[in-house]
């Protein structure tokens, strides 16, 4: 992505860690928490791997259509998945916008700065996009206030704990909406 390096760094960190913690959710008993949290880790490393700074390093253009690819596949499998449960919902949405990025990368021209028609505007799919996961991070923001007593999490071991769970899509969701801002 685009931007100043040292947010781009953070963001890194960021997306990084939330993978690296979502890795660690895929040991929990249950299978359904299992699988989104794959899901949730796939989302972490790849938009850890996006947001490096363009000014440290500029992938090979090969990057952009194999990103496409593996999110494209995520989003196949994401539909599958909503059929059995709406909460994968949000990963159909999380995986069409990293297809989404991908293709606008791959398509724009040098540095990617005018990639939607130099100074048109905000582009519809990325207002649209911006406007949901602003929505999606309030939303989950507000609902992250944690009770464990409440949600019956004083017995679940810390991977299977539903507020960390919310805390790493928060985190994921931050990060979207500074990728897509920067896009």
């Amino acid at each position: 992505m685009h931007g100043p390096a040292s947010p781009g760094w953070l963001l890194v960190a960021l997306c990084a860690a939330t993978g690296a913690y979502c890795v660690l959710r895929m040991r929990s008993g249950v299978e359904e928490q299992r699988r989104a949290a794959g899901g949730d880790a796939l989302m972490g490393f790849g938009m850890a791997a996006m947001a490096v700074p363009a000014a440290v390093f500029t992938p090979p253009s090969w990057t952009w259509p194999l990103y496409a690819a593996v999110f494209g596949a995520a989003a196949l499998r994401a539909v599958w998945a909503v059929r059995r449960s709406p909460h994968h919902l949000h990963h159909l949405v999380g995986t069409l916008a990293m297809v989404y990025m991908a293709v606008v990368m791959a398509v724009s021209p040098g540095s990617g700065h005018h990639a939607h028609g130099g100074g048109a505007g905000v582009p519809l799919v990325t207002g649209v996009l911006l406007l949901y996961f602003t929505g999606y991070v309030l939303l989950t923001g507000v609902r992250l206030v944690p009770d464990a007593v409440a949600d019956g999490a004083a017995g679940l071991g810390w991977g299977d704990r539903p507020e960390l769970a919310r805390a790493c899509r928060l985190s994921m969701g931050i990060g979207m909406v500074a990728m897509l801002l920067t896009l």
